[in-house]
């Protein structure tokens, strides 16, 4: 036999195996995904469902989260969304962000926010958008504020024999400063940016409960609540979780309690352990001690 006869026939013979294999893979798939139909995990690749979307940790500027939400939004498949929280708070812009891309999911389908142990400050503005919030009796919530931080270590330095030297464009471009203490024009200005964020937040807040303006700003002090105090001040709707979730989406807005539930996961394991927003609200309090990058993250929900 010659070596080009060898070479044509074991390409043959493993064009054989290959065959066999594949046909193997093919028939192990499909056992596969006959023995997951009565578990009901095949409705979750189609049909109708119910989404579920965490946000925890710390607040922050996602764009993948925004863009989860977008992308249920423009789902027909999807009926409703659950929104879990378990968040201290974070930063204006991240809440703000989630706040609206919330609100533009709940114009075309029903959204309900359940509060794990911790929905306060930006944690409870993402709230404000859904139809219906849920609260345990011991969740803490509220928080209805802003807060701007900074510190100052000028007379520190001075016993160390340093002495700073900045040169600024204008009188406030370094307020705040860590190397001298504010002015009057300093306070003053970062005073008004600090209320005109809390008139915003005062406004989400009556919009989304449907409360005057001037009864949101008699809780809008900074204070936390327990879950069963923000119940009775009007802050969430009723006390629960996503089993009374699901009940009172199929009791009022027909979706049915025994729709499959999709769980939406835009971040990474490490990122949901931190909260999204923690290195870069690391990396502006870094800014706030140098110089006026910082004036941004400084302020916060």
């Amino acid at each position: 036999m010659t070596l080009e006869a060898d070479l044509l026939l074991d390409r043959r013979r493993l064009k054989s195996k290959l065959l066999r294999w594949r046909v193997l893979a093919v028939v192990l798939g499909a056992a596969a995904l006959a023995a997951l139909l009565p578990l009901g995990i095949l409705r979750q690749v189609g049909g109708d469902y119910v989404s579920r979307l965490e946000v925890t940790g710390t607040i922050g500027e996602d764009r993948r989260v925004v863009q989860a939400l977008d992308r249920i939004r423009r789902d027909e498949n999807a009926r409703a969304l659950i929104l879990y929280i378990n968040s201290p708070g974070g930063s204006v812009a991240g809440g703000q962000s989630l706040h609206e891309a919330l609100r533009r999911l709940a114009a075309d389908k029903p959204v309900v926010a359940v509060m794990g142990g911790t929905a306060a400050s930006a944690g409870y503005m993402i709230a404000l958008p859904a139809a219906r919030i849920f609260a345990r009796e011991g969740t803490l919530t509220g928080s209805i504020g802003v807060l701007m931080q900074s510190f100052e270590v000028s007379e520190l330095l001075a016993r160390i024999g340093v002495r700073p030297e900045t040169i600024a464009s204008g009188i406030l471009k370094d307020q705040p400063s860590p190397f001298r203490p504010l002015s009057p024009e300093g306070r003053a200005a970062l005073e008004s940016v600090v209320q005109d964020i809390q008139s915003q937040f005062v406004t989400m807040v009556a919009e989304g409960r449907r409360m005057p303006e001037d009864r949101v700003r008699a809780l809008a002090d900074g204070r936390v609540f327990s879950g069963r105090q923000a119940m009775a001040a009007g802050l969430v709707d009723q006390m629960g979780g996503e089993v009374e979730a699901r009940a009172w989406l199929a009791e009022n807005r027909e979706v049915p309690a025994d729709l499959p539930l999709r769980t939406s996961q835009p971040r990474g394991w490490s990122e949901r352990m931190l909260g999204a927003g923690a290195e870069s609200l690391a990396r502006a309090l870094i800014q706030s001690v140098f110089g006026q990058g910082g004036l941004q993250a400084a302020l916060q929900h």
